[in-house]
């Protein structure tokens, strides 16, 4: 007959091998034993199993009315949620002795498969020590959350640590999405075969760069709401007050070139569509455009019009278009977003952080591959 003491012998020999066999015969043999369940959570917690030791504890709480048994359970429980704590706090403070690890950066959460929420919102609950609740309204399901900002050796060993229980994220620095080369585009100069546009760098000289169309990896989309102060008055009628509201959205597109390293940014804003290429159609027989015609076709049409030109000539390439989701999730960190370069002539009654979040958005999209 195999006893508990048996496996108390294996534990202080640390014969691990004999400790799972012993428990394996005596949850056979005595299945109504309330310590067999406490030394399956021991045997777990001191092989470095603690998910599973975790769960074997608690099930030993839950379940068993043993006095003692539930006391060393309860102990064993807090040692095992202690050790990740522990490890992660060491891991942090020895990044941080590297200068570099000091960059500031961003953690973005990556949407999660919505039939595993509630299983990953408990493990995200650990790691980031929130309450359940909280934790699972975090987790995303649909797009990018952008969720931390701080030191980048911090946030990565959050990375490591919540990409090892299957939650997808990655993080980066601000000087990495800064670094990015990006050209803004005034106008398409040539379509076909290949394209050239005429362009300005980030030092606003213009000049001319022509690519073939295959080299465009993937398309970057979203819209840019423009905010303008409205008047309104109290209920009184002895004050006007002032408030932003949305004007109008404005689109932008970038076109990713990763084998350049670059970054193609066109803005229905800037675009210069009276010059170079037009993708106005001709309006009679002769193929000749009406200058009246192109005049009085609105800004937004003229950029519908681009755009599909540029999809016709990139139909297997990848267009992403989940910004606004992202952008609401970063527009909270003003101080993060302005130390962001946006790379857009854009006119706005007044400065907005959201120009900064497209310009973050398709960094962290460039860079994705390699993150």
């Amino acid at each position: 007959m195999i006893s508990i003491e048996d496996v108390t012998a294996a534990f202080d020999r640390k014969d691990y091998r004999e400790v799972a066999k012993l428990l394996k015969a005596l949850r056979k043999q005595s299945p109504q034993n309330p310590w067999v369940g406490f030394y399956i959570g021991k045997y777990y917690e001191e092989t470095g199993k603690l998910d599973a030791a975790e769960k074997a504890y608690g099930k030993v709480l839950r379940e068993i009315g043993n006095p003692k048994v539930i006391s060393q359970a309860r102990a064993g429980l807090k040692r095992v949620e202690a050790i990740p704590k522990e490890r992660r706090k060491q891991a942090i403070a020895q990044a941080k002795q590297d200068p570099t690890q000091l960059k500031p950066g961003l953690l973005v959460l990556e949407p999660i498969n919505p039939d595993r929420k509630t299983e990953l919102a408990k493990q995200f609950a650990r790691i980031m020590q929130l309450q359940p609740y909280s934790a699972r309204l975090l987790l995303p399901t649909r797009s990018w959350r952008m969720y931390r900002t701080g030191a980048i050796g911090e946030l990565q060993v959050f990375v490591r640590e919540l990409r090892q229980v299957g939650i997808p994220c990655f993080c980066a620095t601000l000087e990495q999405i800064n670094r990015l080369r990006v050209f803004r585009i005034n106008y398409f100069e040539t379509l076909s075969p290949h394209a050239t546009v005429i362009c300005k760098n980030e030092a606003d000289q213009q000049g001319k760069l022509p690519f073939k169309w295959s080299e465009v990896s993937q398309i970057v989309s979203g819209i840019l709401p423009i905010f303008k102060e409205v008047a309104v008055e109290n209920h009184r009628r002895t004050q006007v007050n002032y408030k932003q509201e949305i004007h109008e959205y404005i689109g932008v597109m970038d076109l990713h070139l990763h084998g350049r390293g670059c970054i193609l940014r066109l803005c229905e804003d800037s675009y210069e569509f009276d010059n170079g290429y037009s993708f106005i159609p001709a309006d009679d027989k002769s193929g000749k455009r009406s200058k009246s015609a192109i005049d009085s076709m609105s800004m937004h049409l003229k950029w519908q019009r681009l755009v599909k030109h540029i999809q016709q000539q990139l139909p297997q390439v990848n267009m992403v278009s989940d910004f606004t989701p992202f952008a609401e999730t970063a527009i909270p960190e003003e101080d993060m977003l302005e130390r962001i370069k946006p790379h857009l002539d854009l006119f706005r009654f007044a400065p907005s952080v959201w120009d900064n979040a497209f310009a973050l958005y398709s960094g962290l999209v460039f860079l994705k591959p390699s993150l």
